[in-house]
């Protein structure tokens, strides 16, 4: 007689496949309903600084959902509206309003008009929307730079590199492409103490910048100076008041656009 082979019957193994297959499913939706989760944990605007802003007359702020628009109105002694703007995508999980009263002094003083992104997933390499979805926000801007902190700064220089714009601004960032024979005015404001973008970082990475790169140092400003939203994991110690780090990227700002 010949012996009947132990092991599983079929209905056995297709049940044990399709469970597994369940399983690894559910692990997946766990996994990114997690992330989703995570990105919307940002860190959020000081919100004194931002009641700044919106108290004063010199500037007028207004929330597209896509973007924050700060244009200049003349009054109070402000700049009236130069023509030129600034496109400025948000570090990683920053809040967008955090970058308000940094960048309203150019707004109120050189009469640029900025526009601060709102990225998907608050994290702007998975923000794939063209330049045009925030300059139609603003369309009597003539010039556009483009701009960011961070993360941000990175996703601007790709902007920089397709898109037709007037130049560059970089808070606390630098380039992953090589913009170095583009011709393209640039300005990057980095800061003596800012431990995530380094000094040190900054420099290896200035040979992907033009060799007319204006290069800025704030003295005793960290990575979170930039912007008003607390401290920052990793980061240096800030030595500066957030008024000084304004006024130095204003007159920044001020001497590069105008």
């Amino acid at each position: 007689m010949s012996e009947k082979r132990a092991g599983a019957k079929p209905g056995t193994i297709r049940r044990r496949i399709r469970t597994t297959g369940w399983l690894a499913l559910l692990a997946l939706v766990l996994a990114v309903v997690a992330f989703v989760v995570w990105t919307q944990i940002v860190m959020a605007g000081d919100r004194r600084a931002t009641i700044e802003v919106f108290d004063n007359a010199a500037v007028q702020v207004t929330d597209t959902g896509d973007s924050i628009v700060m244009t200049p109105t003349g009054e109070d002694g402000g700049a009236d509206a130069s023509g030129e703007g600034l496109v400025f995508i948000p570090g990683a999980k920053v809040d967008p309003y955090a970058y308000l009263y940094k960048l309203s002094g150019a707004v109120e003083e050189s009469g640029l008009t900025v526009v601060i992104t709102k990225p998907t997933l608050n994290l702007a390499f998975f923000d794939q929307r063209p330049l045009s979805t925030f300059t139609e926000a603003a369309p009597d801007v003539t010039d556009w730079f483009v701009g960011g902190h961070s993360l941000g700064g990175v996703r601007a220089c790709q902007w920089a590199d397709t898109e037709d714009v007037a130049g560059l601004v970089l808070f606390g960032s630098y380039c992953a492409n090589d913009l170095s024979q583009s011709g393209l005015p640039v300005l990057s404001i980095g800061g003596s103490n800012d431990g995530l973008s380094t000094p040190a970082k900054i420099e290896d990475a200035s040979g992907r910048l033009p060799a007319d790169t204006e290069f800025v140092e704030l003295d005793g400003a960290n990575h979170a100076d930039f912007g008003d939203y607390g401290v920052q994991p990793g980061d240096g110690t800030s030595t500066v008041s957030d008024e000084d780090v304004r006024a130095e990227i204003t007159d920044a700002i001020d001497a590069f656009v105008g």
